[in-house]
């Protein structure tokens, strides 16, 4: 399965509002982000389209401070919905989901170190490739702090 391993600087400008319970706030471009969102902006920077799954939330973003969730297109979301019908629930989906044209990818961010995948996540995967997706629409994403 692919995988890339960024180094993200730490937010050092003014403070944010919601930190959504402890999350580590980074630098990307020169705004804050969770590392979700650097993920998908760099995804977005390289011309795919997408959006985190906030799945404790129930909610799919482009954005968080000041930035409404927003609705999945036809396609993905009919993707998505045939890959939690396989697992019989909607847990575990990794954090990115991104398309361009006929391709998806689907991302999981991971902090090196101090994370590692879920179960959840596995299962996922399992039904993800079940559905016909392939391990090459599958990137985890183990990424640290700038020392």
């Amino acid at each position: 399965m692919p995988k890339a391993s960024p180094t993200f600087s730490a937010w050092t400008g003014p403070p944010v509002t919601d930190d959504y319970g402890g999350k580590i706030i980074l630098d990307a471009s020169g705004g804050p982000a969770f590392a979700e969102l650097a993920i998908l902006w760099s995804l977005r920077d390289a011309g795919w389209d997408g959006v985190w799954i906030d799945t404790f939330r129930q909610k799919y973003r482009t954005g968080y401070w000041g930035a409404e969730p927003v609705e999945l297109p036809g396609d993905p979301s009919h993707l998505l919905e045939r890959i939690y019908a396989r697992m019989g629930a909607r847990s575990g989906a990794w954090d990115v989901f991104c398309w361009r044209g006929p391709d998806v990818l689907f991302a999981e961010s991971k902090r090196r170190g101090k994370d590692s995948i879920r179960p959840s996540q596995l299962s996922f995967l399992d039904a993800a490739l079940v559905t016909g997706l392939h391990l090459e629409s599958f990137l985890i994403v183990e990424w640290e702090l700038e020392s």
